[in-house]
């Protein structure tokens, strides 16, 4: 086994094609150098919704989130990597960074894109804000 200087990875999941691509990449990593991996997935609570009662948009967000996650295990214990997970609520970017800060992770494996183009457009992308903020290095999948 290669030694690595990541100790801890974290691999934000929302779902998406670009996420399954860093995970995979995550993966590889991972099994490579024997390292754990953490999924997270951040349910953003931050928008106003008009439709539905906020309590029934958060619980059916709750419920996606469950499910990407679950299928993110999959897609690591498939590959034979231990991981565990991790749900958080608000802004996105802002939670994975304070995240990563309290639990001192060495490397985030993110992918260049998720679900909401509307909000890459007007408030730029998730990866992105992880780029220019983040104390560890962030390994932007394609």
């Amino acid at each position: 086994m290669q030694k690595s200087s990541y100790k801890k990875i974290l691999v934000p999941v929302d779902g998406s094609k670009y996420s399954n691509r860093a995970l995979t990449h995550a993966c590889n990593l991972a099994k490579k150098y024997d390292i754990k991996i953490s999924l997270i997935h951040v349910i953003d609570n931050s928008r106003v919704i008009v439709f539905v009662s906020r309590k029934d948009y958060l619980n059916e967000l709750r419920n996606f989130g469950k499910k990407v996650l679950e299928k993110a295990t999959r897609m690591t214990e498939k590959r034979q990597v231990k991981s565990e997970q991790v749900m958080k609520e608000g802004k996105p970017a802002e939670q994975i960074l304070n995240f990563v800060k309290k639990e001192r992770y060495d490397l985030i494996v993110v992918g260049n894109k998720g679900l909401g183009s509307i909000d890459r457009f007007f408030m730029g992308s998730v990866s992105t804000k992880l780029v220019n903020n983040s104390q560890c290095p962030v390994l932007v999948v394609k």
